[in-house]
Protein backbone atom coordinates (compact mmCIF):
# COMPACT_ATOMS: atom_id res chain seq x y z
CA UNK A 1 0.00 0.00 0.00
CA UNK A 2 1.34 3.79 -0.71
CA UNK A 3 1.24 6.19 2.04
CA UNK A 4 2.53 8.79 -0.01
CA UNK A 5 -1.13 9.02 -1.56
CA UNK A 6 -4.17 7.85 0.32
CA UNK A 7 -7.46 7.06 -1.49
CA UNK A 8 -9.46 6.64 1.25
CA UNK A 9 -12.71 5.60 -0.60
CA UNK A 10 -10.78 2.69 -2.41
CA UNK A 11 -9.30 1.18 0.57
CA UNK A 12 -12.42 1.27 2.39
CA UNK A 13 -14.26 -0.58 -0.61
CA UNK A 14 -11.60 -3.00 -0.41
CA UNK A 15 -11.96 -3.59 3.14
CA UNK A 16 -15.94 -3.78 2.43
CA UNK A 17 -15.12 -6.38 -0.25
CA UNK A 18 -12.42 -8.46 2.43
CA UNK A 19 -15.49 -8.26 5.07
CA UNK A 20 -17.78 -9.31 3.10
CA UNK A 21 -20.96 -6.95 4.08
CA UNK A 22 -23.64 -6.65 2.16
CA UNK A 23 -24.15 -3.27 0.78
CA UNK A 24 -28.03 -3.59 2.54
CA UNK A 25 -26.14 -3.88 5.95
CA UNK A 26 -23.76 -0.97 4.97
CA UNK A 27 -26.81 1.36 3.59
CA UNK A 28 -28.59 0.67 6.98
CA UNK A 29 -25.53 1.84 9.70
CA UNK A 30 -24.75 4.73 7.50
CA UNK A 31 -29.08 5.29 6.81
CA UNK A 32 -28.15 6.47 3.40
CA UNK A 33 -28.30 5.26 0.02
CA UNK A 34 -26.55 2.46 -2.42
CA UNK A 35 -25.46 5.77 -4.25
CA UNK A 36 -24.39 7.77 -1.34
CA UNK A 37 -22.03 4.69 -0.30
CA UNK A 38 -20.38 4.40 -4.12
CA UNK A 39 -19.79 8.03 -4.11
CA UNK A 40 -17.61 7.20 -0.79
CA UNK A 41 -15.95 4.78 -2.56
CA UNK A 42 -15.00 6.92 -5.16
CA UNK A 43 -14.02 9.95 -2.95
CA UNK A 44 -10.60 10.71 -2.20
CA UNK A 45 -11.10 11.66 1.24
CA UNK A 46 -13.97 11.85 3.96
CA UNK A 47 -15.03 13.87 6.42
CA UNK A 48 -13.78 12.42 9.97
CA UNK A 49 -17.08 12.23 11.22
CA UNK A 50 -17.70 9.71 8.30
CA UNK A 51 -14.11 7.83 8.29
CA UNK A 52 -14.96 7.33 11.72
CA UNK A 53 -18.39 5.04 11.31
CA UNK A 54 -16.51 3.53 8.60
CA UNK A 55 -13.43 2.68 11.50
CA UNK A 56 -16.47 1.08 13.55
CA UNK A 57 -18.12 -1.05 10.85
CA UNK A 58 -15.13 -2.53 9.19
CA UNK A 59 -13.29 -3.05 12.59
CA UNK A 60 -10.56 -1.30 11.28
CA UNK A 61 -8.27 1.98 12.10
CA UNK A 62 -8.23 3.88 9.12
CA UNK A 63 -6.92 7.15 10.81
CA UNK A 64 -3.77 4.96 11.08
CA UNK A 65 -3.10 5.26 7.46
CA UNK A 66 -2.74 9.11 7.91
CA UNK A 67 -0.61 8.77 11.29
CA UNK A 68 1.82 6.24 9.49
CA UNK A 69 1.82 8.84 6.56
CA UNK A 70 2.99 11.86 9.12
CA UNK A 71 5.65 9.37 10.45
CA UNK A 72 6.62 9.10 6.81
CA UNK A 73 6.55 12.12 5.15
CA UNK A 74 6.12 14.97 7.78
CA UNK A 75 9.43 17.61 6.70
CA UNK A 76 11.44 18.19 9.53
CA UNK A 77 11.28 21.89 8.88
CA UNK A 78 7.62 22.32 9.35
CA UNK A 79 7.85 20.66 12.55
CA UNK A 80 11.29 22.65 14.05
CA UNK A 81 9.56 25.57 12.85
CA UNK A 82 6.97 25.28 15.59
CA UNK A 83 9.35 25.10 18.48
CA UNK A 84 11.80 27.83 18.17
CA UNK A 85 10.82 29.05 20.71
CA UNK A 86 12.65 28.40 24.22
CA UNK A 87 9.94 27.77 26.36
CA UNK A 88 6.92 25.61 24.73
CA UNK A 89 3.41 26.58 25.73
CA UNK A 90 1.43 24.22 27.23
CA UNK A 91 -0.97 22.54 25.00
CA UNK A 92 -4.52 21.47 25.62
CA UNK A 93 -4.22 18.67 22.57
CA UNK A 94 -3.15 15.46 23.33
CA UNK A 95 0.95 14.79 23.13
CA UNK A 96 1.75 11.56 20.69
CA UNK A 97 5.45 10.75 20.83
CA UNK A 98 6.44 10.73 16.70
CA UNK A 99 8.83 8.20 16.47
CA UNK A 100 6.40 4.61 17.53
CA UNK A 101 6.55 3.19 14.15
CA UNK A 102 4.24 0.20 13.71
CA UNK A 103 5.24 -3.31 12.20
CA UNK A 104 3.73 -2.19 8.86
CA UNK A 105 6.05 0.54 8.87
CA UNK A 106 8.99 -1.17 9.93
CA UNK A 107 7.98 -3.84 7.25
CA UNK A 108 7.81 -1.28 4.69
CA UNK A 109 10.96 0.21 5.46
CA UNK A 110 12.75 -2.93 5.29
CA UNK A 111 11.07 -4.04 2.29
CA UNK A 112 12.40 -1.13 0.70
CA UNK A 113 16.05 -2.13 1.33
CA UNK A 114 16.02 -5.74 0.90
CA UNK A 115 14.23 -5.33 -2.87
CA UNK A 116 17.34 -2.28 -3.66
CA UNK A 117 14.91 -0.07 -3.85
CA UNK A 118 16.97 2.33 -1.56
CA UNK A 119 19.99 2.10 0.42
CA UNK A 120 20.23 2.31 3.86
CA UNK A 121 22.00 6.08 3.76
CA UNK A 122 18.63 7.16 1.19
CA UNK A 123 16.24 5.46 4.03
CA UNK A 124 17.79 7.97 6.81
CA UNK A 125 17.88 11.04 4.91
CA UNK A 126 13.95 10.46 3.33
CA UNK A 127 12.13 9.40 6.51
CA UNK A 128 14.39 10.95 8.97
CA UNK A 129 14.99 7.21 11.00
CA UNK A 130 17.99 7.50 13.28
CA UNK A 131 20.60 5.05 12.30
CA UNK A 132 20.80 2.57 15.51
CA UNK A 133 16.90 2.29 14.77
CA UNK A 134 17.51 1.30 11.19
CA UNK A 135 20.12 -1.32 12.18
CA UNK A 136 18.58 -2.36 15.04
CA UNK A 137 15.57 -3.40 13.16
CA UNK A 138 17.28 -5.19 10.38
CA UNK A 139 19.04 -7.44 12.94
CA UNK A 140 15.95 -7.85 14.43
CA UNK A 141 13.79 -8.67 11.75
CA UNK A 142 16.50 -10.46 9.73
CA UNK A 143 14.71 -12.70 7.17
Amino acid sequence: MDLKEINIGAIIESGVVESGIEMDRICNFFNTTEEEILKMYQSDDLEAKMLLRWSKLLDYDFFRLYSQHLILYAPMSSRDYNHISEKKSASSLPQFRKNIYTKEIIEFILNKISKGEMTKAQIMNEYKIPKTTLYKWIAKYKK
